[in-house]
């Protein structure tokens, strides 16, 4: 039986396509039918892109909703709940408890869903109703608990299921589009909370940082309703926004892709997607690496506070946090599509995180104004590599979408948990110079820089060794790594 025959009746066991003479008229005549592939991968790369967009809007919500605190912060929520100490530090940082363990099953059960799609749209209205809720101090405690465990689900499993339709030199321009969310985030999150922190305050007897986390958790509600018919499952699931022909090509793609590595075609590969990440120390490598990144970046948490040192007012001082983020989005675009043309990973990470680092020794020794705020430009440059090292993990997991699923969840998951002591390198007493907390961020860049590069020498030893192989058997050439 011929290859497109077989390829047909594994997708008619599906239910993908049911008309054998015109699946196998577009892979048996290789001559006018190339010009016709490129037509029909053209037109599914320009509807996946519009679905890529969408998931990281969801994103940028997702952002806004778990940082507002940050805003709130200058608008009288410490007074306003009592804070003392470093109870703020503990309710930026406890999300991240049911962020980080959530993560690792969440990944598993979609990645065995038919319809992620419904699974996460529940995620994201459950947390715009429990961002919604901000009482008390313990109030506060325990919504910020279930913020993150509602939260967990969304962010790996976006980048899960944008890692089963797009191939690795596609996929790094695509995460950007998150990474760009987390800069649209920062920078409109915080000129609506401008706005909204200086009309609001007093209406309906709220305070206006209260009216934060109402509107904010509306827009999230709302946008949940939308995920539903937007947000694309697997290439496997049948899709109404997809013709017969496109659909079968998105799998073809991603098989493509792998030169010769096996997919998992058995239930057993599923079963132990679990086993196969957490034995392999390639992912544990990268997750820890991507941790000590994550202390780095932790300056993101406290962004306004930092502006707030300049002197300005609460309104003036969030517009003032928007043009660094607007700044670094741009080059976010740059880097990573520059990163998929170039097939390289480390360097375009080395680049950003440097930038960060003259970021933070420009704060370090000077509080003259000019100087700090230049500084914030140079560290919201490197908040693309954490979406980058994300992207270099996706890349080196070829062997089974749930391998690649936990392994994604399992570094998310460190980086998580690394955000709770994060939230504590920021204390009030150290401010507003907070010395020792940008020494922190330099270590932390410096350790992470190092690890990868131990990684990305890994890497090329693989692909030297392949290489090898393929002269000497005198293979066509197969799988490499990104490094």
């Amino acid at each position: 039986m011929s290859q497109p025959v077989v390829e047909y009746q594994r997708l008619v066991d599906t239910e993908i396509y049911p008309d054998l003479e015109e699946y196998t008229s577009t892979l048996v005549n290789p001559g006018p039918e190339l010009d016709r592939r490129r037509e029909v991968e053209k037109r599914l790369l320009r509807k996946l892109d519009l679905r890529a967009v969408f998931l990281a809007f969801v994103h940028v919500v997702n952002y806004m909703d778990r940082n507002n605190l940050a805003a709130a912060r200058l608008k009288g929520l410490e007074e306003d709940l009592r804070l003392t100490g470093l109870q703020f530090n503990t309710l930026m940082g406890v999300l991240y408890i049911g962020y980080g363990l959530m993560q690792i099953p969440s990944n598993i059960y979609l990645n065995r869903l038919r319809r992620p799609s419904l699974y996460l749209s529940c995620c994201v209205f459950l947390w715009g109703i429990l961002s919604i809720g901000t009482g008390h101090f313990h109030a506060a405690l325990v919504y910020r608990i279930l913020l993150g465990f509602s939260e967990a689900a969304y962010y790996p499993g976006a980048l899960l299921m944008v890692s089963r339709w797009y191939k690795r030199d596609e996929l790094g321009f695509r995460m950007a589009f998150f990474i760009c969310g987390v800069s649209l985030a920062n920078a409109f999150g915080f000129l609506i909370a401008s706005g909204v922190l200086a009309t609001m305050d007093g209406k309906l007897g709220y305070q206006a940082w209260r009216w934060l986390f109402f509107c904010e958790g509306g827009l999230t509600c709302v946008i949940a309703a939308a995920a539903l018919y937007v947000v694309p499952d697997f290439p496997t699931t049948p899709a109404f926004w997809l013709t017969s022909e496109e659909q079968v090509l998105a799998q073809k793609r991603m098989e493509e892709d792998l030169n010769g590595i096996s997919r998992d075609s058995t239930g057993v590969v599923e079963e132990s997607g679990l086993a196969e990440a957490l034995t392999d120390w390639k992912v544990w490598w990268l997750s820890i690496a991507l941790s000590v990144l994550t202390i780095a970046l932790s300056f993101t948490f406290f962004f306004p506070t930092l502006a707030a040192a300049m002197g300005y007012s609460p309104t003036i001082t969030l517009l003032l946090c928007a043009p660094p983020w607007v700044v670094g989005l741009l080059t976010s675009l740059f880097v990573m599509g520059h990163s998929d043309r170039t097939r390289d990973r480390f360097w375009h990470i080395v680049g950003p995180v440097s930038m960060g680092i003259i970021g933070f020794a420009m704060a370090l020794v000077s509080m003259n104004t000019l100087t700090r705020y230049l500084s914030l430009f140079f560290m919201t440059q490197s908040m693309v590599s954490y979406t980058l090292v994300l992207t270099w993990l996706s890349n080196s997991i070829p062997e089974s979408s749930s391998k690649r699923a936990v392994g994604i969840a399992l570094a998310h998951t460190l980086a998580s948990l690394a955000n709770v002591g994060a939230s504590y390198a920021w204390p009030a007493v150290w401010g507003p110079s907070y010395t020792n907390s940008f020494l922190i961020c330099i270590l932390a860049a410096l350790m992470s820089i190092y690890m990868l590069r131990v990684y990305r020498l890994h890497l090329i030893n693989l692909n030297k060794k392949e290489e090898m192989n393929e002269r000497v058997l005198d293979l066509p050439t197969g799988f490499r790594y990104v490094t």
